[in-house]
């Protein structure tokens, strides 16, 4: 079901329907410039902008031209999860020189999907309010500006600072990611090739993180896995500034500020419990505290949303049962997949004693799959639908896990690549057909939002994963328990996620 049918796609939202194409600016959405709302034409750059109104309604789009927003958005989203992955195999190699304890190494890691999952509906509201191209604009410049103070860092305090800045550049970048291809491709098959092609991208990343990562580290060391996103930053701002269509502003949709920080303080929280508890324990007054904490900031964000008259998250967008399941989805395959390369990582440079090549290199079997099974799955959702998808994907990862929880206390090598490659393969495998249905379950006028709560939660689960698989390898008596155990946990996520999937999303996808 497309994004016309969901909730709240009617009456006086008829111009934000995707489907209609009536009108000048149906090569570009609802928020081209050229309407009433196309209020980012003040910029100086979108001055480009009035060759496309020229060409009139009847006047098709060249190719080139087509695939201009797709390449411009998707240079921002391969930058930032570039830089989930590429951070696995030189968080060692970082402890080591900055004298990082495990738990500041987790915090290198998960102090970017904090932020970054913290401020994703901020950055979705921003983008409804401001423009999205304009937020994602603003997102670049932080990401970059950013990465260079992570690769100046001095100590652990300065990089995991740095780090906290790049999760907010990333935060700004993802929401608009999705927000500018809903707006750039309106038609049904358009949009679904565009997401398409963009989990596809998140493969290409994640794929190359592990290697590009190692390469880094062991030749030029590990300050250029940051001073890498600089020239990606630089061209992908060229390009969205020169390609993209200016989004419209919509000003009604103020932040929702007290939402806001119950939902940071929330994350931070969470994350934090999950990072101190392998080290103090997990009856420690300390954790018991933060937990509870945790739940108090949920059910302040829950009553102000409930309460507040634009909330940043309208609950009854989560009435639409695609829309929470995808989000949740989301949330439990992010948690098992990063969660095993975290410790995968760790494992094969602290146990098995290899390089960050030669770790990234035995990384590379399971997210070489990401990007193989998130390309097969846009061919395959236009003839199964995309529930069948995302079940199947969600077992194959499950099957992954469980299969190097059972495999003993020293496996040989091979006897890991067919779980790694399972969970890779399993987790992108179900990413297209999650991110098209929730986008497809909220109206156009919250494509913003609904691109952030799906983003948010699967930051959530990335954070949680990293920092409940170090927790158990802190805590247990010996590495490879801790390591089992945690894939163990992994392979449970995935098992739920699935039973999820059969439960809620549609049984079937009309085709435009």
């Amino acid at each position: 079901m497309m994004c016309a049918d969901g909730p709240g796609a009617t009456g006086s939202d008829g111009p934000d329907r995707p489907d209609r194409h009536d009108g000048p600016d149906r090569h570009h959405g609802p928020d081209a410039p050229g309407g009433s709302n196309g209020a980012d034409s003040t910029d100086g750059s979108d001055s480009t902008d009035g060759s496309d109104r020229s060409h009139g309604a009847d006047a098709p789009a060249a190719p080139g031209r087509r695939l201009a927003p797709l390449l411009a958005v998707c240079a921002g989203y391969f930058m930032v999860i570039l830089d989930v992955t590429v951070i696995n195999v030189a968080v060692p190699v970082v402890g080591r020189e900055l004298s990082a304890s495990l738990t500041g190494i987790q915090w290198i890691t998960n102090g970017y999907t904090l932020v970054f999952a913290g401020f994703l509906l901020t950055g979705g509201a921003l983008g409804d309010r401001l423009g999205n191209r304009r937020i994602f604009c603003t997102g670049v410049v932080v990401f970059t500006v950013a990465s260079a103070g992570c690769g100046l860092a001095r100590s652990t305090e300065m990089l995991v600072a740095a780090r906290l800045l790049e999760g907010l550049g990333a935060a700004l970048i993802v929401p608009g990611s999705l927000a500018l291809l809903q707006q750039a491709y309106p038609s049904a098959a358009e949009r679904a090739k565009a997401f398409g092609l963009w989990g596809s991208m998140a493969g290409i990343a994640a794929s190359a993180g592990p290697l590009v990562g190692g390469l880094l580290v062991t030749t030029v060391g590990w300050r250029w896995v940051f001073f890498v996103n600089l020239p990606v930053g630089c061209v992908c701002l060229l390009l969205t500034l020169r390609l993209v269509p200016a989004s419209a502003r919509r000003p009604d949709r103020p932040v929702d500020w007290p939402a806001q920080c119950a939902l940071v303080a929330t994350v931070a929280l969470l994350t934090a419990v999950l990072n101190e508890a392998g080290r103090l324990g997990w009856t420690d007054p300390l954790i018991l505290t933060g937990a509870g904490l945790c739940l108090l900031s949920a059910g302040a964000f829950v009553l102000r949303e409930r309460l507040a008259r634009a909330p940043v998250l309208p609950l009854r967008l989560l009435r639409s049962r695609p829309m929470s399941a995808g989000a949740v989805i989301g949330l439990l395959f992010n948690f098992a997949f990063y969660g095993m390369v975290f410790t995968a990582s760790l494992y094969f440079q602290h146990q098995r004693h290899l390089s960050a090549l030669l770790t990234g290199i035995a990384l590379f079997p399971a997210v070489a799959m990401t990007m193989f099974a998130s390309v097969l799955s846009g061919r395959l959702a236009r003839r199964t639908g995309h529930r069948p998808l995302v079940i199947t994907g969600m077992l194959l990862g499950a099957a992954g896990l469980a299969g190097w929880a059972a495999a003993g206390p020293d496996p040989a090598y091979p006897l890991l690549v067919a779980p790694m490659m399972a969970a890779g393969f399993g987790t992108s495998f179900a990413l297209t057909g999650t991110t098209t249905t929730v986008m497809s379950a909220a109206p156009d006028k919250y494509s913003g939002t609904a691109s952030a709560l799906f983003n948010t939660t699967r930051q959530v689960g990335s954070a949680c994963g990293v920092a409940l698989g170090g927790s158990l390898l802190a805590a247990s008596a010996d590495f490879g328990t801790g390591l089992r155990t945690s894939m163990a946990v992994g392979a449970a996520a995935y098992l739920t996620a699935a039973a999820l999937a059969f439960r809620c999303l549609p049984r079937a996808t009309p085709h435009a």
